[in-house]
């Protein structure tokens, strides 16, 4: 956690109220930062449904192991997670911490460890002494309450510099149910399936397999179109819990996700996706500014996202921004080096409402005063038009400053 919070953090949080099925506590385990909380547990009713998606890398970490195997399951009792220690790339060591944590969270919760997911943030490589903690998961279960979201937040937090939360309250029928979500995430961000870290919970009475459809789809254009620094975490997880509390009060049971039914809480759930990932975006290490990078008349969407991600991950892009320089020669690097179908003689490249170049040179109307003033500011939007499809993407990144070596050279110490 920064000592000096992100220019680009919300100006105010939303009161995030509580769930009826859950139950949230922290704690001071010490594992790597002081005088902060770095555990987090959160404790759900019986007959809790669950969806997850995770990392694609070949390196996983040990609780997304954990997570992968209970999720057939599709039930959820507890939710334990750390920061400061990854429990990534730690052999047997990792895996006999994350059975112990997951033995004690259900005997504290009276479940099976099959209903135990778990999720660890932090650095890589290092053994996490399930010692450190596990002693404190009874008294955790034992006094979580339900208000406490915002602190949930933050005890997940690692080189963030803010909590990230995000809430809505939609209709299912005639009956509201709520929707909560907490995500960390500032470096190491490219998620591929999912980011860092995010949890999301709501009350409505969603069946396990609907719930992962949902969840499926959601993240492709949310927490799947994001980049800080182009590099996948070990740790990527996404989990969805579904209490079904609403039902009590008339909320219809849901097990089809292309249920009509479900048309404003799937609108709801998406928007908070997109809130949380954007977050992760505007907390990305050392960043002064976001960038929305769209590439339209691409061949396909999947090549215009290829190209889009092409430019958001350029550190020549992403360090022009931040210094502010309408420096589109590089936009025009990315979109070559990408890989993809492009015709050099009709790309055209805007920064906001500023067309700098056309049909494969410079736009002769092109003024370098207006963009320049256009760069000063906090959120820039780049778009390329690649001039041979209908294919278009969006993306979203921030820039690349010095804070960012700065944070990352001195990681471990």
């Amino acid at each position: 956690m920064s000592e000096t919070i992100s220019p680009l953090a919300p100006k105010k949080y939303p009161k995030m109220p509580a769930i009826e099925g859950v139950r949230i506590a922290t704690a001071e385990a010490g594992i790597k930062y002081k005088n902060r909380t770095d555990l987090l547990a959160m404790v759900f009713d019986e007959g809790t449904a669950v969806a997850g998606v995770f990392t694609r890398s070949k390196c996983p970490s040990a609780p997304v192991d954990v997570c992968r195997e209970n999720l057939s399951g599709g039930k959820a009792r507890v939710l334990v997670v750390n920061s400061g220690n990854a429990n990534a790339f730690t052999g047997k060591k990792g895996r006999e911490t994350t059975s112990m944590t997951g033995k004690a969270a259900a005997e504290a919760a009276g479940c099976t460890p099959g209903e135990v997911f778990q999720a660890s943030t932090g650095v890589i490589g290092e053994p996490l002494d399930a010692c450190r903690f596990s002693h404190l998961l009874a008294g955790m279960v034992k006094d979580a309450k339900a208000e406490v979201w915002t602190e949930a937040a933050k005890a997940i937090m690692t080189t963030d510099t803010y909590p990230k939360v995000a809430t809505a309250t939609v209709k299912l029928g005639d009956v509201d149910v709520t929707i909560n979500g907490i995500a960390k995430g500032a470096g190491m961000i490219a998620p591929d399936m999912a980011t860092m870290l995010s949890f999301i919970a709501t009350d409505a009475p969603i069946d396990a397999a609907a719930l992962q459809a949902l969840l499926s789809k959601g993240v492709a254009p949310t927490f799947n179109s994001v980049t800080v620094d182009s590099d996948t975490s070990t740790s990527d997880t996404l989990l969805l819990f579904a209490t079904g509390a609403a039902a009590k009060r008339g909320a219809p049971k849901i097990t089809d996700a292309k249920d009509a039914r479900l048309a404003q809480f799937k609108r709801a759930l998406n928007k908070i996706l997109k809130n949380l990932a954007l977050q992760v975006v505007r907390d990305g290490e050392g960043a002064r500014k976001q960038v929305e990078v769209t590439v339209t008349g691409a061949k396909s969407a999947r090549s215009a996202k290829r190209i889009a991600l092409s430019i958001a991950n350029s550190p020549l892009v992403k360090t022009a921004v931040a210094g502010e320089d309408a420096n589109w020669g590089r936009v025009v690097m990315a979109v070559g080096k990408s890989g993809e179908p492009a015709d050099r003689d009709r790309l055209s490249i805007w920064f906001g409402d500023n067309r700098l170049a056309v049909d494969g040179e410079r736009d002769p109307d092109y003024s370098e005063q207006e963009t320049s003033a256009y760069m000063k500011r906090d959120d820039i939007s780049i778009r390329a038009d690649i001039g041979i499809g209908r294919g278009k993407a969006t993306v979203w990144t921030c820039d690349l400053t010095k804070e960012y070596v700065a944070i990352n050279g001195d990681y471990r110490s």
